[in-house]
């Protein structure tokens, strides 16, 4: 059965006309699919990537060759899940931004004929250089890397968390959540 957009209609969990591709910090979350530990284990208070979890690092750190207006700042890839934080600059590829309000530092893009085409879809609106475009490319790029070397084809679960950062102190408070989260692990229940 075809996407019908009218029988299926979902309640949006972003906020209503927010644009998520201006400049600002991101917290974003990412779950895999029932939660399975598809990227490694965390031992003694630290993760330790399985070969899963090392391509999962890899499409994470390169969103800025598909992005050149990112700078991914801190994350972590749990078993289950990833946490990170993503910050766009202003979109002139000739324009270096420095976002006080995040404490983000200087960041040059990379030239514009390395940012990709656009798809449209059919029935859902994906903005550009948006988060959910961003989330949207580094799924497809975990997913393929598990399809190509795994049995494993389902690897996400549907949609994913984001929280605007709106203050310095709230980058700190969640950087430390990060960096804190597999000494955690023992006691988070899911």
């Amino acid at each position: 059965m075809r996407y019908n957009p009218e029988l299926l209609h979902r309640r949006s969990i972003r906020l209503k006309n927010f644009d998520y591709s201006k400049p600002g910090a991101y917290f974003i979350t990412i779950c895999t699919k029932n939660r399975e530990r598809l990227f490694g284990d965390v031992v003694d208070g630290k993760m330790v990537l399985n070969d899963g979890g090392k391509a999962a690092e890899r499409c994470w750190m390169e969103i800025p060759l598909h992005y050149p207006n990112v700078v991914p700042d801190e994350f972590v890839i749990m078993p289950d899940h990833v946490h990170g934080i993503i910050v766009i600059n202003e979109q002139s590829p000739n324009h270096v931004e420095q976002l006080d309000s995040a404490g983000v530092q200087h960041f040059e893009p990379l030239p514009q004929n390395l940012q990709p085409k656009q798809k449209q879809n059919k029935y859902q609106k994906i903005i550009p250089r948006s988060i959910g475009s961003m989330v949207r490319g580094y799924k497809i790029g975990v997913t393929k890397w598990f399809r190509q070397n795994t049995d494993i084809f389902i690897v996400w679960q549907r949609n994913y968390h984001e929280q605007i950062i709106h203050t310095k102190t709230e980058l700190q408070k969640i950087r430390n959540y990060i960096i804190e989260n597999p000494l955690k692990w023992e006691n988070d229940k899911h």
